[in-house]
């Protein structure tokens, strides 16, 4: 009978370690998802920004494009004069 309560015991508490350690587990990974989560959103808010970056100097560019163009067809027309 001594025997089947130590058994009985054992499991337990072999069933008291696993439940502990799959709550240490699951808070573990809810802090890693967590983070993972803030991560995810600063480099969308990074991208974001980095692709209003790029719209900004592509209109400089297209403006530059323009001003270059505009002075080309100056210098041509004193060479034609």
């Amino acid at each position: 009978m001594e025997a089947a309560l130590g058994l009985e015991v054992d499991s337990l508490t072999s069933l008291e370690e696993r439940i502990r350690h799959a709550v240490e587990l699951v808070a573990t990974l809810r802090q890693e998802r967590d983070a993972a989560s803030r991560e995810a959103a600063e480099a969308r808010a990074q991208a974001s920004k980095l692709s209003q970056e790029v719209e900004t100097l592509r209109g400089e560019r297209r403006e530059v494009r323009a001003r270059i163009e505009k002075l080309l067809g100056q210098v041509e027309v004193l060479n034609a004069g």
